[in-house]
């Protein structure tokens, strides 16, 4: 449940705010998701299910390892990977 509530919110910002000049929203997931390595604590887990929900709804970007900038201009899917 947490990992599809952070890709819908994963998703929103890639439609709204993919046009600023900004880290990509992967990044915060990635940060996010480390902790769940290691650690092994019920939050830990929540915060690495978040992160992986961020880091799939910016997947194609995270693939080109884009860490900075706004997105191309295109068509933007709200249920898909951009």
């Amino acid at each position: 449940f947490v990992f599809f509530i952070s890709y819908l919110i994963g998703r929103i910002s890639h439609i709204y705010g993919g046009h600023l000049n900004i880290p990509h929203h992967w990044i915060y997931g990635a940060l996010m998701f480390l902790p769940g390595l290691f650690f092994s604590n019920i939050y830990i887990f929540l915060m690495f299910s978040f992160g992986s929900g961020f880091i799939i709804s910016d997947l194609k970007d995270f693939f080109d390892l884009k860490f900075w900038g706004p997105d191309e201009f295109g068509s933007k899917k709200f249920w898909g990977i951009d």
